[in-house]
């Protein structure tokens, strides 16, 4: 197809004509090389990107400085991009230097390529539709690149809540099918008192509905954006009514309610907002590793082991030991909310390290904050649909277990005291005797009242004894 020249400022290069981006992004290829993931891989932000190029298009085609054959053919374009179109020439690696402006200019040269192409022009003759003076008009990198982030972010927020809500709804369905069986409570790793499948798991939706309405919180910061803020906040270069049209035209465009920052300033510099997203995430990612640890010990033997539950059998587990089933999802699951903290780490940094008027490692928060999300997505779902949903109770052996421990001993506290009732738990554990035959044999109770207090369902609610 042959080439093309451009230049910037730095130089002239050949650009081959069958790319769509030009010569800031070939550069950036050239400088970056370090985590090899592409914003192409990342689709949900070429779309975010795209809607905001969008938006200030008819933004300032609306408040007058850009025509509207220029202004429409660069909405045309967006709209292939919103698509999924020419996802293939978005090649600048994720994490770059520059605040993101390599970001922004391969986004602004492939919808500028797009457009000249739409208006009848070929690639490259930017005398008729320019990168910087059309595309980019009245924006800057510090305020396209941090606002398609939160754009690219609500997004996935979103899916990621539908996940969580599929997980808390698989947990509360457990939470109800075993609610009548018996099993005992740990603490410390040690037997505690009594409790039910049922409130075990119905404990665990509850830390996923936390999670839900925390992230809900944190998304909503996501919708405060800084587009007019321009190069540090003052909105130069900008049309003054620019800012009050933009995210009106990016809310019609997404349908979710955009707003300007209080504080264009303060919003291009500081990127609190995010940490707060990721401390949602962090902590949702706490929460589900507990989870998922715990699925593990409970699943434990089958002959040896607690085997309270049967996880469902995934994979063969060993390669010498036959018949050997190990708990993959619950281990992977751990380690892909494991990923989500170490990303947690780097956006703190990321944010903390901004200096005075901009944040020039917004890339970091950019690559961390969408992979968090990806993570604890993939990892949501893939608990629910892999391990809750077809898990298996073991209740004879849960029952069998709270009937031989010795924490149950706990229950005669209230009717002959705690002294009393330590000495029966160590001679229980001395002489493997049951608790209440113990009880018995000292005359501080009957058979009936043994029997009745350590009814399983009578140790599962409040009550004060005698």
């Amino acid at each position: 197809m042959g080439t093309r020249k451009e230049h910037d400022f730095i130089g002239e290069l050949e650009i081959s004509n069958d790319v769509y981006y030009g010569i800031q992004t070939f550069r950036a290829v050239d400088n970056f090389h370090m985590t090899g993931r592409k914003i192409k891989d990342y689709p949900f932000f070429v779309k975010a990107f795209a809607q905001i190029k969008k938006a200030a298009a008819l933004a300032n085609k609306e408040v007058g400085v850009l025509d509207a054959q220029k202004a429409d053919a660069i909405a045309k374009a967006c709209d292939k991009l919103i698509a999924g179109e020419y996802l293939d020439q978005f090649v600048v690696d994720m994490v770059q230097g520059g605040a993101g402006t390599s970001t922004n200019m391969n986004a602004n040269e492939v919808i500028t390529n797009i457009a000249l192409e739409i208006m009848g022009h070929k690639k490259g003759e930017y005398k008729y539709l320019h990168a910087n003076d059309h595309t980019n008009l009245g924006q800057s990198t510090n305020d396209t690149y941090p606002s398609s982030i939160k754009v690219a972010t609500y997004a996935k927020l979103t899916d990621l809540l539908k996940a969580m809500e599929l997980l808390r709804d698989e947990l509360r369905k457990k939470g109800s099918d075993f609610k009548d069986m018996i099993k005992m409570g740990r603490t410390e790793l040690e037997d505690a008192v009594p409790t039910t499948l049922g409130n075990t798991f119905n404990a665990f939706a509850s830390y996923i509905e936390a999670d839900i309405e925390n992230i809900k919180q944190a998304r909503e910061l996501m919708t405060s954006l800084n587009m007019g803020a321009t190069a540090i906040g003052t909105g130069i270069n900008c049309h003054p009514d620019y800012k009050f049209v933009v995210e009106k035209k990016l809310t019609e465009i997404t349908g979710v309610e955009f707003k300007p920052a209080k504080d264009f300033i303060a919003a291009t510099q500081d990127t609190a907002d995010f940490v707060a997203v990721s401390g949602a995430l962090k902590t949702a990612a706490v929460r589900l590793s507990k989870i998922a640890n715990d699925l593990r010990l409970m699943n434990s033997g089958p002959r040896c082991g607690l085997g309270e539950i049967e996880l469902p059998k995934m994979q063969p587990g060993s390669s010498i030991m036959p018949g050997k089933v190990n708990p993959v999802i619950a281990e992977v699951v751990g380690i892909a909310c494991y990923e989500v903290m170490g990303n947690d780490i780097t956006i703190m940094l990321c944010s903390e390290n901004g200096e005075f008027e901009l944040n020039a490692f917004e890339p970091g928060i950019a690559y961390a904050i969408f992979n968090s999300i990806i993570i604890l997505e993939n990892a949501t779902k893939t608990l629910a649909e892999k391990a809750i949903r077809d898990l298996k109770p073991l209740p004879e052996n849960t029952l069998k277990a709270v009937l031989n421990s010795v924490g149950i001993v706990t229950a005669f506290n209230p009717y002959i005291g705690y002294e009393n009732s330590a000495s029966i738990a160590k001679e229980a554990l001395d002489t493997g005797k049951a608790v209440g035959d113990i009880a018995i044999e000292r005359g501080l109770l009957t058979k009936d009242e043994v029997d009745k207090i350590l009814d399983p369902k009578s140790m599962l609610n409040p009550h004060m004894g005698k």
